[in-house]
């Protein structure tokens, strides 16, 4: 599946990892956010969207190279750094719907950081009912005036543009009448909420966002009106794929700092890993590992061939991310009392690896994806 010359793209980003983020992730977790400066540093070494064609700041690379992004920034326990929710989730929406003068305006500048994005879908009462929300929009004259609230937005402090999900027909029912409407940074009537505290995800910058009598210019629509609930649906695949790519790398790297771990430390005179049942144990979690990173490969080649593995990605992520999970529980315990300690690998591994059965659509609306397509419900 990998060339030389993504071979080679690796070790230079494990480099620029090594220098730039793994010293600070402690700091950036106790003061609960990234640097903006790292978003430059990213875009200044082509680590931002790099499958964007040169023209608007990108590689023209292949999706491979942001699979290896995405691998390395969760191996690092860097998961909080959201740079693949920015170049692979939010970015292909501009790129794909976008007119050549919003792709103009605002990728280029995407590709260098200078241009952090969010996307606005999570609302109070919705969570993954993403036809039930309520953030409005009307037309008045060249500009929609945006009036909701939204939770649980990453990136959403850095964010310089929102893509934000809203009605725009309040006579529609259900998904009808949803609209992406891309608001910037200083816009007349947005705000910033808190910064939300998690669980886990520490250094990532959660938010609420507020629109008070948004105002923002008619030529931010973002597609066409009323067809942005389809649009959603559409880009969930890459989404649901690059949140199970996070899970797989996690899956593999606690095991691997488990391995370590259970080799060296002894108990009773002899290594943890000695004991039989420490022993099935980590034999089932290899086992378990391997069979996610054979089905995720599978899953990246058919994605990157067109194909519609909808049903596929949405078993994958619910697999997956609950066998990360599982991992996780698996290698704290075998860590013993070290395992609950913050300056432990493993400790905040577990932490992190809890959210991703929950965001981009929870384990079971994923296992309910799958049932539909099954013709069950």
């Amino acid at each position: 599946m990998y060339q030389e010359e993504h071979n080679i793209f690796r070790r230079a980003f494990g480099k620029f990892i090594e220098r730039e983020i793994s010293p600070f992730i402690e700091a950036w977790e106790q003061e609960g956010i990234v640097p903006r400066e790292i978003w430059k540093k990213m875009g200044d070494s082509g680590f931002l969207c790099p499958w964007l064609p040169e023209e608007l700041g990108g590689s023209g690379a292949d999706f491979l190279y942001s699979v290896i992004i995405t691998e390395e920034l969760c191996r690092a326990r860097a998961i909080s750094f959201m740079a693949p929710l920015h170049s692979d989730i939010i970015a292909p929406y501009i790129y794909q719907l976008g007119t050549d003068e919003q792709k103009q305006r605002w990728l280029p500048r995407c590709a260098s950081g200078e241009c952090v994005l969010a996307v606005a879908m999570s609302e109070p009462d919705t969570g993954s009912d993403l036809a039930a929300i309520r953030t409005h929009a009307r037309r008045d004259g060249d500009s929609f005036v945006i009036n909701g609230g939204k939770t649980f937005i990453s990136n959403g402090i850095h964010a310089d543009l929102v893509i934000v999900a809203c009605r725009t027909d309040l006579n529609a029912p259900g998904p009808k009448g949803i609209s992406l409407i891309c608001v910037e940074r200083g816009a007349p009537g947005f705000q910033r909420g808190k910064k939300l505290k998690k669980m886990g995800l520490l250094a990532q910058d959660t938010a609420e966002l507020i629109f008070e009598d948004c105002r923002v210019p008619a030529e931010n629509l973002l597609g066409e009106l009323n067809k942005g609930f389809y649009y959603l649906m559409h880009h969930l695949q890459a989404e649901r794929l690059v949140c199970t790519v996070m899970a797989q790398a996690m899956a593999e790297a606690m095991l691997e700092t488990t391995l370590r771990y259970c080799r060296e430390r002894k108990v009773f005179g002899q290594p943890v890993s000695s004991f039989q049942h420490n022993t099935f144990k980590i034999v089932d979690m290899a086992t378990e590992v391997k069979i996610g990173r054979t089905f995720l490969d599978r899953l990246i080649m058919d994605h990157m061939g067109g194909k519609d593995v909808v049903t596929e990605v949405s078993m994958a992520k619910s697999w997956i991310g609950e066998m990360a999970n599982r991992v996780a529980y698996t290698c704290v315990q075998l860590h013993g009392g070290y395992g609950y300690m913050e300056e432990y690998p493993i400790c905040g591994f577990a932490r992190d690896a809890r959210p991703i059965t929950i965001f981009a659509g929870t384990t079971e609306v994923m296992k309910l994806i799958v049932a539909k397509k099954m013709g069950l419900v």
